[in-house]
């Protein structure tokens, strides 16, 4: 549970809501961040405010079921609130949420291009595979249902067509994972304007995932996933059974989908 004063939460909140506008995850009034104060308190962003702008004192406090507790004259939650409180009810271990528009995430999603590969040592460490959800149309209940299957296993999603939704134990760790999705995002668009991905060898993925578990990190259900996706099992060291698919598709982003679009 978040140790933090309210105090405390409401300046984290606007300094990773500064972050995320900077670094160019969100514009105007997108994206929302939330913190869950204890087990029947969330302190949450406002509906159509620019985030990169936002003040503490513009935060509000709803209950578990999204009654406001507390709020300043004329704000209402973020409408993405239903899809932060199944993210909270799911995961009882989690004590921030953080939905963001990264925008090569985004792209790869309406390309069809997957981030659920074993490409980058930290991203397997630190966030795990990350999964897409089906599309679900924004502000609406549907994202609630579009991430119950997977944020119990996932502390990372690609919304289609919508941006991200990453968790974690405090506000700034939920960012980071923000952080580290979009540069697994910026370095598959790399790879494929490269001509090609190179997944990493079964057994040093073994060994990242020996290093996740021990750090606590790993999930229940993550290890037939890295099996399936990534090859971890007890076969010789190869790029995995994924490598043929994963080209595919990225050379399909390069001919069809995004050009000869520079790199931001």
């Amino acid at each position: 549970m978040n140790q933090q004063s309210e105090r405390d939460n409401r300046a984290q909140i606007v300094q990773v809501c500064q972050l995320m506008y900077q670094k160019g995850f969100i514009c105007a009034s997108d994206g929302n961040v939330s913190v869950r104060l204890s087990a029947d308190r969330i302190l949450i962003t406002p509906s159509g405010l620019h985030k990169g702008l936002i003040t503490p004192e513009q935060l509000l406090i709803v209950d578990g079921d999204g009654g406001v507790v507390r709020a300043p004259r004329g704000l209402r939650p973020t409408s993405e609130l239903p899809m932060h409180l199944e993210a909270y009810k799911l995961r009882p271990d989690i004590g921030a949420v953080v939905h963001a528009h990264p925008p090569i995430t985004v792209a790869l999603s309406i390309a069809g291009v997957p981030l659920d590969t074993c490409l980058l040592p930290e991203v397997i460490i630190f966030l795990g595979l990350i999964p897409v959800t089906e599309y679900a149309m924004p502000s609406s209940e549907e994202n609630a249902r579009a991430i119950r299957g997977l944020i119990g296993d996932h502390d990372g999603l690609v919304l289609q067509r919508h941006g991200s939704l990453t968790v974690g134990a405090d506000v700034m760790q939920a960012f980071m994972r923000l952080e580290t999705l979009e540069q697994q995002a910026r370095m598959t668009y790399m790879l494929s304007q490269l001509g090609g991905v190179q997944p990493m060898p079964p057994h040093e993925i073994r060994k990242l995932l020996q290093l996740r578990d021990k750090m606590g990190l790993s999930h229940a259900g993550e290890a037939a996933e890295f099996a399936q996706l990534c090859g971890v099992d007890d076969a010789p060291a190869t790029a995995g059974p994924d490598a043929e698919h994963i080209r595919r598709l990225v050379t399909r982003v390069v001919q069809q989908s995004l050009g000869n679009t520079k790199l931001p």
